[in-house]
Formats: structure tokens, C-alpha cells, sequence
């Protein structure tokens, strides 16, 4: 008998917190002019717990269907009267009311813990109508086109890719190698539509980290061609620096994400190259107040043809150093790491991330993404010596000795631990 109470205070809750949202945003209507509000809303909710409860009683789901249709055939009919009276063409309250009572029945003959979540989440989408719709206005179809593919790659093609290795030294199993490609680019994409929504109007400091997130070899490459017809050179190079700080960053999210018992071993040495790059890239960002506003740092990173690269060099690179490894040792990781870390250090780190710790050890996996984050830092000093100008790399060269320095520094103490 009291947990049929709670669940009904939980159904009636889910209602009222729906309808505070709704009738918030009409508050300044007259009384009586509005469809539902606050209490309609609170009565939804327990209505469907009523329901669900006497359908629980009876055995006869019906009843339950047969409230859902009378709820919404009443509902609707005031609304559409409304809309009339309005010349208003919106359909949300009608499936907010219809989404609360099937949550108020959830609560009381389902998991109440979902259906709370389920409300919270129902209100927090209705009272974010202007972010999304501003966001919406300002994201274009190549975005969209992009949340499609990940749509397509995760619920179409992930599935029905095989789940086992394919070549003899247990490097390439396909699912695998898709699932990482794609939390790759979400990832890179996160960073993309954080410059698309923001703007590149709020400086060096949004694009360089945001655009880091996608690629922070392009970002130092913008940023050295920038250089060359700038007339401060010293904000660039922050901006860069801090590119190399997401880069890490970034990294160790993936590495938490998948094998986080790795992160004893990296997070330290990762930590320290980060905070270098970081605190230098801010000193000479807020030591000039002229930075030059950039233009766009980064390509969409939901490209297809840049995706079955990747995927195509993840699964060399992982069948490379499976390969190795059964041919000499886990000795050979580094080695890999430190190649393929110059050209893509997420194709270097996944490649490190997915070999069997029994085998390799995790002391040596660890070892491998530091070496693969170093040799990444190498080669886009490499790519910004050949694309910039000397008065641009030559500090970014001395911040970045100093962030692998600190890196060797913390790896030594953190040993003993």
C-alpha cells in the first residue's frame, strides 16, 4: 500500500514538474486562457498512475489504453480549439501531456526510477526550445548530413559487422575497429559543432580548442599559414600550444573511456606536457589584447571519405602491430606507437588500447601512447616548420620541448607510484 502511494506522489511529481515548464512560459496569459498548465499537467500524471493502477488490478490492459485514447481525444480537442482561437500550429503540449501520463503509468507499474529520469528529461527538452531552436538556425545541412551518417554507421553498419578477428595475429576484428572510428569522429564532431554553434567570433581561444578537438594537426597548420601574413605572431602560438594541450586532453578521455585502469600509468606524465602547453598558451593569448580573429580551423570531421581513411589506417596499424607483437614481443609496440603517433595519435593510442594486457603488459601499452602522444607533438612541429615562419614555430618548438620535458619529469615520478 505505500509503495502504491510513493508511486503515485512520483507520478503526480513527474506532472507538475512538466507542468511548472509549461505554464511558466504562459504565465503572463490570462487565467483560463490556456489549455493546460500547471495543475492539468499534475493531474496527467497521476491520471496515468490511476489508470495503471486499476489496469494492474483488473488484468486488463485495455483500460489503460482506453485512458491513453480518452486523455488524448479530450486533450486534443481543447488544443485544437485553442489553436484555432491562437492561429497557433504547434503539436508540443498535446505530446507532453500524452508523454507525462504514460510516464505517470510507468512510475506506478514500471521502474519509477525511469519514469522520474524520463520527466526530467521530458521538461528539460520542452524549456530548451530556444537553444535548440537557435542552434538549429545556425547549423547547416553538411551538419545534419553528418548526424545522419553517424546515425547510419552506428545503428545500420556496426551490427552487422563481425565480432572476431579476421587476420591470423588477431589485430583486425571489424566491429571493433568501426566502434572506435565512429567515437573518434563524435568526439572530433563535438569540437566541430562547438565552432558551428559558438562562432568563430569569440577569437583564437574557442577555435584552437574547440578545432582541436577534431584535428590539432590542422588547427597548428592553419595557424602557421596564418602566421605568415600576421602582423603578432605571439597569439598564434598560444592558440597552437593550447591545440596541443586538447590534443592530449582528448586523448586520455578515450583512454578513460576504454581502458581506464591505463590511466595510472599515462594520466601523470599526460597531465604535465598538458599543463606546460596549456599555461604557456594562455600567457601569450592574455599578454595580446590584438589577437587576429581567425577564420574557420577545422573541416567537418563526418566526412565519409575521411572516415574510411582513418578506418583503413586503424586497421593496418592495429593488424601492424598485432603482427609484431606475436613476431617479437610486446618490445615492438613502442616502436609502432612512435610511427603511426606521427601521422594520427588516435589511430597510434586505439591501436594501444585494444591489445590484450596479458600479452603486452600494461606498463608497455601505457609506455606506448606516451611515446605515440610525443612522436604526434614531433610531427606537428614537422608540418609547422614547413608551413610557417620561422618567428612562429621557433617558440612553439621551445614550448613544445618543455611540455615533453615535463612529460619525462612526470613519468619518473610517478614510477614509484
Amino acid at each position: 500500500m505505500l509503495d502504491q502511494f510513493f508511486r503515485l506522489a512520483v507520478a503526480l511529481a513527474i506532472g507538475l514538474l512538466v507542468g511548472l515548464e509549461r505554464g511558466w512560459r504562459e504565465r503572463e496569459e490570462p487565467a483560463g486562457s490556456r489549455t493546460a498548465g500547471l495543475r492539468t499537467f499534475g493531474i496527467f500524471g497521476l491520471l496515468g498512475g490511476v489508470f495503471a493502477i486499476l489496469t494492474t488490478a483488473l488484468d486488463a490492459p485495455v483500460i489503460f489504453a482506453a485512458g491513453f485514447l480518452g486523455v488524448a481525444s479530450l486533450f486534443g480537442l481543447f488544443q485544437f480549439r485553442e489553436a484555432g482561437h491562437d492561429g497557433n500550429f504547434s503539436v508540443t503540449g498535446v505530446m507532453a501531456g500524452l508523454g507525462v501520463f504514460g510516464l505517470g503509468g510507468l512510475a506506478v507499474i514500471g521502474d519509477y526510477r525511469i519514469a522520474t529520469a524520463g520527466g526530467a528529461a521530458l521538461a528539460a527538452v520542452l524549456a530548451s526550445r530556444e537553444i535548440l531552436h537557435t542552434s538549429l538556425r545556425r547549423l547547416r545541412w553538411i551538419e545534419l548530413r553528418s548526424a545522419l551518417v553517424l546515425a547510419v554507421m552506428t545503428t545500420i553498419i556496426l551490427p552487422i559487422l563481425p565480432n572476431r578477428t579476421i587476420d591470423p595475429w588477431g589485430g583486425m576484428n571489424p566491429r571493433e575497429i568501426w566502434f572506435f572510428t565512429v567515437l573518434i569522429a563524435t568526439i572530433s564532431f563535438a569540437g566541430y559543432v562547438a565552432v558551428r554553434v559558438l562562432g568563430a567570433t569569440r577569437g583564437l581561444l574557442v577555435s584552437a580548442l574547440a578545432g582541436a578537438l577534431a584535428s590539432s594537426t590542422a588547427v597548428t597548420v592553419a595557424l602557421a599559414r596564418m602566421a605568415k601574413g600576421a602582423p603578432q605572431v605571439r597569439p598564434l602560438v598560444g592558440a597552437a600550444a593550447l591545440a596541443g594541450m586538447v590534443s592530449i586532453l582528448r586523448v586520455l578521455v578515450v583512454v578513460a573511456l576504454l581502458r581506464v585502469e591505463i590511466l595510472a600509468i599515462v594520466a601523470v606524465p599526460a597531465l604535465c606536457a598538458a599543463a606546460v602547453l596549456g599555461a604557456t598558451g594562455l600567457a601569450l593569448l592574455l599578454r595580446s589584447s590584438s589577437a587576429r580573429q581567425p577564420q574557420e580551423l577545422l573541416r567537418n570531421p563526418f566526412e565519409v571519405r575521411a572516415l574510411l581513411v582513418f578506418a583503413a589506417l586503424f586497421a593496418l596499424v592495429s593488424t601492424a602491430s598485432a603482427a609484431l607483437v606475436d613476431r617479437f614481443g610486446g618490445s615492438s609496440l613502442p616502436a609502432t606507437s612512435a610511427l603511426s603517433g606521427m601521422f594520427d595519435v588516435d589511430v597510434a593510442v586505439l591501436s594501444a588500447v585494444r591489445l590484450d594486457a596479458a600479452e603486452v603488459g600494461l606498463p608497455t601499452i601505457g609506455t606506448a601512447i606516451l611515446i605515440a602522444l610525443a612522436a604526434n607533438a614531433l610531427g606537428r612541429m614537422s608540418l609547422a616548420v614547413l608551413a610557417g615562419p620561422v618567428r612562429f614555430w621557433l617558440p612553439l618548438l621551445a614550448a613544445t620541448l618543455a611540455a615533453v620535458a615535463a612529460g619525462a619529469a612526470g613519468l619518473v615520478l610517478s614510477a614509484p607510484l
